[in-house]
C-alpha cells in the first residue's frame, strides 16, 4: 500500500509540473503591482456597476442592467487570485459561476459581459485587478464538529 501512494504522489507531481511547461505554459507570467485607487477609478470608469454589486461601492451615474446583479467582493473560503481575476477581466466565458441563473450572465454559453480587451490598458487592469483583489476576504474553513462522533470506535 505504501508504494502505491507513492506512485500515485509521483503521478500527480509529474502531472503538475509537465502543465507547466511548452510555449504556452504560464510560467513566469507576472504583472506589476497596481494601485488599489486607480483600480476603482477605472471600474467606475467602465460603469462595472451596471451590471455588478460591490459592498461599499456606489456609482449615481449609471444606468443599472435590468436583470444582471453579480456580486464581486467580500467573504471568500477560497482565493481569487491575481491569475483568476486578471482571466475573468479579459477572458469573462473562460469559468462561468454557477451560483447565479444561467439567463442573468450568459447568452449561447458565453458571457454576458462585454469584452473591453481593446478597450482597457493594460495599466488599467493592473489596477482594476488590484482593486478586484483587494475587495476579497478570505475567510477561513470552519471545520464541522462531531460533537457526538467518538473516535475510540472506529476500527
Amino acid at each position: 500500500m505504501k508504494y502505491l501512494w507513492s506512485a500515485i504522489v509521483v503521478a500527480l507531481l509529474f502531472m503538475v509540473t509537465s502543465c507547466d511547461s511548452g510555449v504556452k505554459s504560464t510560467r513566469g507570467f507576472s504583472l506589476p503591482q497596481g494601485d488599489v485607487e486607480l483600480g476603482k477609478a477605472t471600474f467606475l470608469k467602465y460603469q462595472c456597476l451596471t451590471c455588478h454589486v460591490m459592498e461599499g461601492v456606489e456609482q449615481d451615474d449609471i444606468v443599472k442592467h435590468n436583470n444582471i446583479s453579480v456580486k464581486l467582493g467580500g467573504k471568500t473560503a477560497t482565493v481569487k487570485t491575481y491569475a483568476e481575476l486578471v482571466t475573468s477581466v479579459i477572458n469573462p466565458s473562460h469559468k462561468l459561476i454557477t451560483r447565479y441563473p444561467i439567463g442573468m450572465i450568459q447568452e449561447d454559453g458565453k458571457s454576458k459581459m462585454r469584452i473591453y480587451n481593446d478597450e482597457m490598458t493594460v495599466t488599467e487592469l493592473i489596477n482594476i485587478v488590484e482593486f478586484l483583489q483587494s475587495k476579497y476576504e478570505l475567510v477561513p474553513y470552519r471545520r464541522t464538529s462531531y460533537q457526538y462522533y467518538d473516535m475510540g470506535q472506529i476500527n
